[in-house]
């Protein structure tokens, strides 16, 4: 049995640490936020310039100005502070960034990702992906195991145009969790009655398994 979307995030969400900045990507990463473990307080970065980002509001707290890369409304923790993408850039750059979770299109053996285009296909509203890769501390990226159309998501190599090299630490997926290990991918943990089998024959690349 495959881990549902809400079993997706809520693995992403163990993955946090307390005391980390911590980018959430735009779609599923941002529910991560919504997952938080009891006794974690991580400080929510949106590189649009938030640092203290706080969980969306109700109706009565909105505020048209205040929202993340997503361009979804969002709050400010007590404490937290709004700048310009010139220092919210300059920090990711910088390193101050512990942990991002980022969507993805196609993970490689070698931990590249693909997540920003798709040849053929308009994107809009891209945000910092490129910058989060390759200056967070950390990269986790939570993405379906296989495509809408079949096709592997973990690959030998990338297809798609490519976001940054090497910068891939951890994959969670429908089917598991997964770390790129150079010419393998390493499976450390599957989602109860998975099968080897059903993992391999959904993978792109040879798979060992911890």
């Amino acid at each position: 049995m495959s881990w549902s979307r809400d079993d997706m995030v809520r693995r992403a969400a163990a993955e946090l640490r307390d005391g980390q900045v911590v980018n959430l990507g735009i779609g599923m990463p941002t529910l991560v936020a919504n997952f938080v473990p009891p006794g974690v307080r991580v400080t929510l970065h949106s590189e649009n310039g938030i640092l203290g980002m706080g969980p969306f509001p109700y109706e009565d707290e909105l505020d048209p100005q205040v929202i993340n890369a997503g361009k979804q409304t969002v709050t400010i923790e007590p404490g937290g502070s709004v700048f310009d993408s010139a220092l919210s850039f300059a920090m990711i750059r910088g390193g101050h960034v512990h942990l991002a979770i980022l969507g993805g299109l196609e993970v490689s053996v070698a931990g590249d990702l693909a997540n920003w285009a798709v040849p053929g296909k308009m994107v809009t509203g891209m945000g910092g992906a490129m910058d989060l890769a390759a200056g967070a501390r950390r990269v986790v990226v939570l993405q379906t195991h296989v495509a809408k159309e079949g096709a592997a998501k973990l690959v030998q190599t990338l297809s798609l145009p490519v976001t940054a090299l090497a910068c891939v630490d951890r994959v969670i997926t429908d089917l598991g969790v997964f770390d790129p290990a150079g010419d393998h991918f390493i499976c450390v943990e599957r989602a109860p009655f998975v099968s080897d089998a059903a993992i391999v024959a959904s993978t792109g690349a040879p798979v060992r398994f911890g």
